[in-house]
C-alpha cells in the first residue's frame, strides 16, 4: 500500500459524505412530489406524458397495483428490446452492418438490461449497432434505473406513512426519477466524459496506422451518453467489451474517478432520502456508517492482496504486485476501489479483470455481490435490501429485550419477517442451487477456463454476478452458449423480481400499520450498537449461508497458493 493511494480512498469517500446531503434532499423531494427548479422547464412535458399515457399521478396505488404495473412495465420493455435485437441488421444506423442476434444471446440480453443486471455475454463493439446500443440497451439503462429509485421510495412510503393503503403511484415516480435526476444529471456528465476524451458519435469506425505501421480499425459510437447513465444507474454494461478498462470509456484518472463517484452517489443520497422520510436523519446516517464499514473493510482487503502479489512468483524471484488484468494508468488503488465499488453498488462495470485478481482479493467483489444488495446496492435496490436486513437485525434485538421489535415507529410482526426472510432467501437458493447444477452437468462445465477451485470460482461468480443484478464476470468463463444464456438469463429475472414483489408487500404491510413511539425498552436504532448489529447481520447471514461454496473456490485457490500450486 502507498501513501498516494490512501489519499485516494480517503478523498473518495470525503467527497461522497460531502455530496449525500445534497443529492438526498434533491431525491426527497422527488419522493414527495415537490416542485424543483427543473419544473419550469420539464413540468410541461412531465405533464405531457401523463395525459398521452391517460395517467393520473396523484392516484394513489395500493402495493398490489404498484406491483402489477412495475411487472408489465418492465416485461414489455423486455419484450421490446428482445425483438429490436432480432432484427437489427434491418435497422438503420448499422453502419458496420451487424447481423441480429441469436435467439438465446438476445433473450439473454434484453433480461440482463431490463433487471439493471447488465451481463454481456457478447462484445459489444463486434455485435451491436449504434441504434442497439441507444434504443435497446440505453433506454433500459434510464428505466430500471428510475424502477430501483421508484422501488425503495415505495418502501419508504411503507415506513412513513400510518394507517393507509397507498404507496404511491409507479408511473409518476419513474417519470419524475427520469426527468428530474437521471436525464438532466446524465446529460451533463456526458458532455464531462467527452471533454475526458470518451467518444459520442454515430459513426461506426475509424481506420488508422499505428506507431509500429500497423492498420487498425477503431470502432466508434455513441459512448458518452451510454457510459454517463451506465455509471449513474449503476448498469455496469460497456459500450465496448472491456468495459471500464477500454480507453474510449474511461481514458484518464480523472474520469476513472468520476465514474467511481457516480456509481455510489445515488445510493449515498437515498439513505439521507430515507432518513428525511421517516422525520428522524439519524435513521438514514445509521445505515449509511454501516454501508461504509463493510466497504472499507472490503477495499482494505482487496488492495492488501493485489499490491502483497502472488508468493509463487516471489518465490521464482519475481516480485512485486499482482498487476494482471489491470491498467497501468489507473494502477493498485484504483483498481482495487474500482473492484470494490462496483460489486457493492451492483454495479458490474469494471476497469480491470476480476479474473485475475488474487484469490482473496477476488473473493471480496464476489462475496460483495452475495451479500444481497446490501453493501450499497444498485440505485434504489442498495436501500430496500439493507432495509429488508435491518427488518431482521431489529427483531433479533426484540428477541434480546424481549418485546415485539420495533422500526422507525413501525412494529416489526410475523407477517414483515417471514416476506423479508422469504426476499433475502431467494438469492442463495438461486446462487448456489443453479452452481451446482452447472458444476457437473457436460454444458456447464465446458465454460470455465480454468480447473479447480479457480475454474468452480468463474461458474459461481457468474450466477452470484447474474442473481445480484451486478453484471461483472470472472472473465475466464465462457458464456456466450445457448446454456449459460438461459440459466443466467432465468437467474437474473428471479434475482430481480423475486425480492421485489415481497419488498412491496412488506411496504404495504407497514403503511397499514399505525405510528408507535419508542419507549424505554425499545432498541435504539440509530447509535453504533445498531450500526454493529446491522453489520454483524449482514456477514453473518451471508457468511454462514455462502462459506462453503467460498471455501471450495477463492478459499481453496488462495491456499493451494501459499503452497506453491499454480493452477
Amino acid at each position: 500500500m502507498t501513501l498516494s493511494g490512501l489519499i485516494l480512498v480517503l478523498a473518495f469517500f470525503a467527497v461522497l459524505l460531502a455530496l449525500t446531503k445534497p443529492v438526498g434532499t434533491w431525491l426527497h423531494a422527488l419522493y414527495e412530489g415537490r416542485r424543483t427548479p427543473l419544473h419550469l422547464v420539464l413540468g410541461p412535458v412531465e405533464a405531457g406524458f401523463y395525459k398521452l399515457a391517460g395517467v393520473d399521478p396523484k392516484q394513489e396505488q395500493s402495493w398490489h397495483r404498484y406491483a402489477v404495473h412495475m411487472l408489465v412495465f418492465n416485461a414489455v420493455l423486455a419484450l421490446f428490446s428482445y425483438a429490436l435485437l432480432r432484427v437489427q441488421f434491418y435497422l438503420p444506423l448499422n453502419p458496420l452492418g451487424y447481423a441480429g442476434l441469436p435467439q438465446h444471446l438476445a433473450a439473454n440480453t434484453a433480461v440482463s438490461f431490463t433487471t439493471n443486471t447488465n451481463w454481456q455475454s457478447y462484445a459489444g463493439e463486434s455485435t451491436m449497432s449504434n441504434l442497439s446500443q441507444m434504443l435497446a440497451l440505453t433506454i433500459h439503462n434510464f428505466t430500471s434505473a428510475a424502477t430501483g429509485i421508484a422501488l425503495a421510495f415505495a418502501l419508504f412510503r411503507g415506513f412513513a406513512r400510518r394507517e393507509t393503503t397507498g404507496i404511491g403511484n409507479f408511473w409518476a415516480d419513474t417519470t419524475r426519477i427520469t426527468l428530474y435526476l437521471l436525464l438532466p444529471i446524465s446529460i451533463v456528465y456526458a458532455l464531462v466524459l467527452v471533454a475526458t476524451g470518451v467518444p459520442q458519435t454515430l459513426a461506426g469506425s475509424i481506420d488508422l496506422t499505428t506507431l509500429e505501421g500497423i492498420k487498425q480499425t477503431l470502432v466508434l459510437g455513441p459512448v458518452a451518453s451510454q457510459e454517463a447513465i451506465k455509471m449513474l444507474g449503476t448498469n455496469g454494461g460497456g459500450f465496448f467489451n472491456a468495459n471500464s478498462a477500454h480507453p474510449f470509456e474511461n481514458p484518464t484518472a480523472l474520469s476513472n474517478f468520476l465514474q467511481m463517484l457516480s456509481i455510489f452517489a445515488i445510493g449515498f443520497g437515498l439513505t439521507w432520502t430515507f432518513g428525511k422520510a421517516v422525520r428522524d436523519t439519524r435513521q438514514g446516517w445509521a445505515i449509511l456508517s454501516a454501508m461504509i464499514l463493510i466497504v472499507l473493510g472490503g477495499v482494505a482487503m482487496v488492495y492488501w492482496q493485489e499490491t502483497a502479489g502472488n508468493p509463487v512468483l516471489h518465490g521464482l524471484g519475481v516480485g512485486g504486485a499482482n498487476m494482471e488484468g489491470k491498467e497501468v494508468r489507473f494502477g493498485q488503488a484504483a483498481s482495487a476501489l474500482f473492484a470494490v465499488v462496483t460489486t457493492a453498488a451492483s454495479c458490474g462495470a469494471v476497469n480491470a479483470m476480476h479474473d485475475s485478481l488474487t484469490a482473496l482479493g477476488g473473493l471480496v467483489p464476489l462475496f460483495n455481490i452475495q451479500l444481497g444488495e446490501v453493501v450499497v446496492g444498485g440505485v434504489g435496490s442498495g436501500i430496500y435490501g439493507f432495509l429488508l436486513f435491518a427488518i431482521l437485525a431489529v427483531f433479533v434485538a426484540g428477541l434480546m429485550v424481549g418485546r415485539t421489535p420495533e422500526y422507525v415507529g413501525k412494529k416489526i410482526e410475523a407477517r414483515e419477517v417471514k416476506l423479508a426472510v422469504l426476499a433475502i432467501a431467494v438469492l442463495p437458493l438461486v446462487i448456489l442451487g443453479l452452481a451446482a447444477i452447472s458444476s457437473v452437468v457436460a454444458p456447464g462445465l465446458a465454460g470455465p477456463l480454468n480447473k479447480g477451485p479457480h475454474g468452480f470460482s468463474e461458474i459461481l461468480y457468474a450466477f452470484t454476478s447474474a442473481v445480484g443484478n451486478n453484471g461483472s464476470a470472472f472473465a475466464g468463463l465462457t458464456a456466450s452458449t445457448p446454456y449459460y444464456d438461459g440459466m443466467l438469463a432465468v437467474a437474473m429475472w428471479l434475482g430481480r423480481f423475486f425480492v421485489i414483489v415481497p419488498m412491496l408487500a412488506i411496504a404495504g404491510s407497514l403503511a397499514g400499520k399505525r405510528y408507535t413511539p419508542p419507549s424505554a425498552g425499545s432498541f435504539p436504532t440509530t447509535g453504533p450498537l445498531w450500526v454493529g448489529l446491522l453489520v454483524g447481520i449482514v456477514l453473518i447471514l451471508g457468511g454462514l449461508t455462502f462459506l462453503p461454496s467460498l471455501a471450495l473456490g477463492p478459499i481453496a485457490d488462495h491456499l493451494a497458493m501459499i503452497h506453491g500450486q499454480l493452477s
